[in-house]
C-alpha cells in the first residue's frame, strides 16, 4: 500500500512539468461529514464522523481514461491525536483504479480494474460509497475488481461484467466471491422502460456452490410522475441458476406524482428470505439507516414487508421531505414498527449539499425482542457533502 501511495504522489508531482498532460487531468472525489445523536443502541451511528475520497481522472490518449481514487474514513473520537503519517497510510484504501476505453466501434465501452457498480438505491446490488447517514461513514466503501463491457444505442443498452468482490461483511461467510452479471435495458416507448438482469457469484469458501439472483423491472415516466415495479428471485445450488424448494424473492413497487412544488410518493417492498447480500437500500433514518446501517444492512429487508408514504416540497434550493414507514414481518403476525421522518436538504450549488433530519420509531414485536425490550428510538442528524 505504501508503495502504491508513493507512486501516486510521485506521478502527481511530475504532472505539472507538461502542460499538455495537466490539461487532461481532473481531480475527483468528495468529502462528507455527519453528526448524529440517537438512542437506538447503535454505537457506529452516534457522534460525528467524516469520509474523504480523493483521486485523479486522466485522459491517457483519445478515448482512453484512467481513474484512481483513495478513501479514508474517520470517527471523531479523539483517538488520532499524536499519530504519525505512516499510521494514517495504513488506513487509506484504494477505492477505484481502472481504465476506461470508450467509443469502441462507436457503440462499446470497456472498463477494466477496480470500479463502482450499480444504483445506490438498489435493494439488490450496489458497489460504491453510501451517503446520508452515520453508519455509512463507518462502513467500508465497496468496489469490484472486474472487467465490464457495455453496448449502448438510443434504444437499448447491454452490460456484461465479470470479476471479484471484496470482503463485504466481516461477520458473514460470503467473502471474495467470483462475480458474473448481465443487465439489459430497453426503451419500449418514450415513457416506458424495461430492464432484465441476472447476477451470480461463486463463493471461495463454498467451492461447489453458486448463489445469485435474477429479475426484471418495468418503469413508466410520464410528465405527471413516475411508476416502477420490480421482481427478483434468488438462486443457489451446485450448478448455475438452481432454485431451492424455499426460493427467496422480492417485490418492489414505487410511485410519485409531480404537482408543481409538491411530490407525493408511495412505495411497497415485500421480501421472502435474503435475495441478495449486496443491496444498499436503507429505508428510514431509524430502522434502515441506524439499526441496520452497517455491514449487515440487508437484514433490514430479510423476511419483511415495508410500506412507505411520503411528501416532498421543493422551494428554491430547499427540499423538505416528510415520510411515514411501517416495517413488519412479511406474514403480518407480529406488531409493526412505525416510523416518521422529517428531512431537509439545502443544495448550495451543483456540488455542495447540506442536510439534516429527525426520525422517530415506535418499535414493533421483533425489534423489541432484538433490542432488549426497547420501546422506541429517536435519531437526529445533520451533515454536508462536497463533491469535486
Amino acid at each position: 500500500m505504501k508503495k502504491l501511495l508513493g507512486l501516486f504522489l510521485v506521478l502527481t508531482m511530475a504532472w505539472p512539468t507538461s502542460a499538455a498532460i495537466v490539461d487532461n487531468v481532473d481531480a475527483i472525489g468528495e468529502i462528507e461529514v455527519i453528526g448524529a445523536n440517537n438512542n437506538a443502541q447503535k454505537s457506529d451511528a452516534n457522534g460525528a464522523a467524516s469520509r474523504v475520497m480523493a483521486g485523479l481522472s486522466a485522459e491517457l490518449t483519445e478515448d482512453v481514461r484512467a481513474n484512481v481514487q483513495f478513501v479514508y474514513n474517520t470517527p471523531w473520537d479523539g483517538a488520532d491525536e499524536g499519530r504519525s503519517l505512516n499510521t494514517y497510510q495504513d488506513e487509506i484504501y484504494l477505492a477505484e483504479a481502472n481504465m476506461v476505453l470508450s467509443n469502441l466501434m462507436d457503440r462499446f465501452e470497456i472498463t477494466l480494474g477496480r470500479q463502482f457498480y450499480g444504483d445506490e438505491d438498489s435493494a439488490l446490488l450496489y458497489f460504491g460509497p453510501r451517503h446520508g447517514y452515520m453508519a455509512a461513514l463507518s462502513s467500508p466503501v465497496t468496489s469490484l475488481d472486474a472487467a465490464k463491457l457495455t453496448y449502448a444505442d438510443d434504444v437499448k443498452a447491454l452490460t456484461l461484467i465479470a470479476g471479484k468482490t471484496q470482503n463485504l461483511m466481516e461477520a458473514e461467510a460470503v467473502r471474495d466471491a467470483d462475480f458474473y452479471g448481465i443487465d439489459f435495458r430497453m426503451n419500449l416507448t418514450d415513457m416506458v422502460k424495461a430492464q432484465v438482469y441476472g447476477y451470480t457469484y461463486r463463493n471461495n469458501d463454498w467451492q461447489d456452490e453458486y448463489q445469485g439472483f435474477y429479475g426484471a423491472k418495468l418503469s413508466m415516466m410520464p410528465q405527471a410522475g413516475a411508476l416502477s415495479v420490480e421482481y427478483a428471485r434468488g438462486h443457489n445450488g451446485s450448478r448455475l441458476i438452481k432454485e431451492s424448494s424455499d426460493t427467496p424473492y422480492l417485490v418492489r413497487a414505487e410511485g410519485a406524482l409531480h404537482m408543481d412544488a409538491f411530490t407525493p410518493r408511495a412505495a411497497f417492498i415485500y421480501q421472502k428470505g435474503v435475495v441478495s447480500e449486496y443491496g444498499a437500500y436503507a429505508p428510514g433514518l431509524v430502522y434502515g439507516k441506524t439499526y441496520f446501517g452497517g455491514d449487515a444492512l440487508y437484514n433490514a429487508l430479510n423476511g419483511k414487508r415495508i410500506f412507505n408514504v411520503g411528501l416532498d416540497y421543493n422551494w428554491d434550493k430547499w427540499t423538505f421531505a416528510l415520510d411515514g414507514f411501517a416495517f413488519q414481518e412479511r406474514s403480518g403476525k407480529d406488531a409493526a414498527t412505525w416510523e416518521a421522518d422529517l428531512t431537509a436538504t439545502y443544495q448550495h450549488n451543483e456540488n455542495v449539499g447540506l442536510f439534516a433530519g429527525i426520525g422517530y420509531a415506535k418499535l414493533g414485536t421483533d425489534m423489541k425482542a432484538d433490542h432488549n425490550g426497547q420501546q422506541d428510538a429517536t435519531v437526529y442528524q445533520a451533515g454536508v457533502n462536497v463533491k469535486f
